[in-house]
């Protein structure tokens, strides 16, 4: 967790204090910038979670008794090849057709669950809770919907754009590291979900630093992505900052 990992940041950093790897004055020059960690998922496409969501559903519905009118579990994944291969053609509004036909046989099954859960004790209506929600989220979102859902077993993912021509977009947490200006040992680190301006970033990570070394970073050295932070007990150098700037 989250703890557990900061006392073995905090280890780390003593470590290399102790085995003079950084040195203490090394502490006052930090180097901050944001990246995204990626989470292993499958590529998200509309046809393939409408399916997965489906699928969970009879499977939760077949271990609790549930007697379900149709599963589609014939249909389901002839829709999926057939999208994808839509997809492949360049095919757009047949393959529209037959997302549309994943969602409504989502749907269908979704509120026969529905309909029959309250028979059911409280215990098992729960259970049914987070897979219900995903799927009705599913249903309703739409190409251009802000806080999509892109993956099933791990929904806190989001698309990042990265603005390369090679990898336009990431499916992750956006992730702020921060080093000593001169030897690049890592000294913190934070995830920040709901993909945060980098600016506002900056101050949480430079309390992070003081945190776990008990130093406040004189100088911190950022990216042109940092310009408007909050930032006033450190000064804050800009990447391509020609005021008030020695040339050292």
């Amino acid at each position: 967790g989250k703890s557990g990992s900061e006392k073995l940041l905090i280890e780390t950093i003593k470590a290399g204090l102790k085995s003079k790897t950084i040195k203490p004055g090394s502490l006052k020059k930090v180097t901050v910038d944001t990246t995204v960690q990626e989470k292993n998922i499958a590529f998200p496409t509309d046809s393939k979670l409408l399916n997965k969501a489906r699928e969970n559903l009879v499977k939760l519905s077949k271990e609790h008794g549930i007697k379900l009118r149709q599963n589609y579990n014939r249909v389901g994944p002839q829709y999926v090849l057939m999208a994808s291969r839509y997809a492949h053609a360049k095919q757009f509004k047949r393959m529209k057709k037959m997302n549309n036909k994943l969602k409504s046989r989502l749907g269908r099954v979704k509120r026969d669950i529905e309909r029959q859960l309250p028979n059911y004790s409280v215990d098992i209506q729960s259970l049914f809770e987070v897979a219900l929600k995903q799927a009705q989220k599913l249903i309703e979102q739409e190409q251009h919907s802000k806080n999509k859902l892109y993956s099933l077993h791990a929904p806190e993912v989001e698309c990042i754009s990265k603005g390369k021509a090679h990898k336009p977009y990431e499916f992750g947490v956006k992730t702020s590291i921060a080093v000593t200006n001169k030897e690049g040992f890592v000294i913190g680190a934070q995830s920040c979900p709901g993909n945060p301006y980098d600016g506002h970033t900056l101050l949480p990570q430079l309390e992070q630093i003081k945190q776990f070394t008990a130093v406040q970073p004189e100088q911190c050295f950022v990216d042109r992505g940092y310009r408007g932070h909050e930032v006033k007990d450190t000064k804050v150098f800009i990447s391509g900052q020609k005021r008030g700037v020695t040339r050292s």
